[in-house]
């Protein structure tokens, strides 16, 4: 039988013009009658989806996490399936979920037809897959340009960060979870649903996509330069145990600051505090590799 599928590819993703032809010839040899719609402008994902969601069977997106995040919403309203194609520079979620980069690959895990559901993160109405933060990646999210990104891959997101470390400075939050308000002076909080995020940065050494728990952490320190030693340990997912991290899990976490701060989700700045989250067990359907 074939699948009907809406192909949305964010052309302007790291690799998404030139590999249009290729994903469309391996997609329709893998038996996909295919809907194609132009997604340069993410913000009309949500429109596009739900315009279609009578005419197909499954929704395919090719491009990076932000691209991911803009269609996020539509499809947990319709709760079509997703398939993944990893055109972007980070691609966190499809490292988390296995999927590899190489397009044939990813296109045969889509017609394999395993399916995982996956957990998402909820932030003041705004539905997440990898990570919503404030503080210190707001500011990196910031100079990551389109123009960055194409120029230097995932070494981008290094160059942003040693641009803005040494600018950075505490700030006051107040963070509700477990009925514990905890005061705390930071420079960096993270609110992990998926494992990986930021370019291979990892959450929490143990986080899974679908453990139903939302993991916070806060990085607690008074100097930009403090932060340096803990970057190893925050690729692996360590910093956890480290001196100046905070981490706490939960199901719900409401963080409060003096004055708005921007949040973004997935990379991209989607809504400001006082923020409510919230983990949504078993939100979505995505193909995966058999083995996971």
């Amino acid at each position: 039988m074939r699948h009907r599928a809406l192909l949305l590819i964010n052309r302007q993703a790291r690799q998404g013009q030139n590999c249009l032809p290729e994903v469309v010839h391996c997609l329709e040899e893998l038996g996909f009658d295919l809907i194609e719609e132009d997604t340069q402008q993410p913000q009309h994902l949500y429109e596009v989806i739900i315009r279609y969601q009578h005419e197909v069977d499954i929704v395919i997106v090719g491009g990076g996490d932000g691209t991911l995040n803009a269609a996020v919403d539509a499809l947990v309203e319709t709760q079509l399936p997703l398939g993944i194609l990893p055109l972007g520079t980070a691609n966190d979620l499809a490292r988390t979920l296995g999927i590899p980069n190489s397009l044939p690959e990813a296109c045969k895990i889509i017609a394999n037809n395993q399916v995982r559901r996956i957990d998402l993160g909820w932030v003041n109405g705004k539905h997440f897959f990898n990570v919503a933060s404030c503080g210190l990646s707001v500011k990196i999210t910031q100079r990551l340009t389109k123009q960055v990104k194409r120029r230097w891959g995932i070494l981008a997101y290094a160059i942003a960060a040693l641009q803005v470390i040494w600018k950075s400075r505490p700030f006051s939050a107040e963070i509700c979870i477990n009925g514990t308000s905890i005061t705390s002076k930071t420079v960096q909080i993270a609110v992990g649903n998926g494992r990986y995020y930021g370019g291979g940065m990892t959450v929490v050494h143990d986080a899974t996509i679908d453990d139903q728990r939302l993991d916070l952490y806060s990085v607690e320190i008074q100097h930009w330069w403090q932060i340096i030693p803990l970057l190893p340990a925050i690729r692996r997912g360590r910093h956890i145990f480290s001196r100046g991290v905070r981490n706490v899990s939960g199901q719900e976490i409401k963080i409060h600051t003096r004055k708005p701060r921007p949040i973004n989700t997935d990379g991209e700045i989607t809504t400001y505090t006082p923020a409510h989250f919230r983990v949504i067990p078993s939100a979505l359907a995505v193909f995966v590799p058999s083995h996971k």
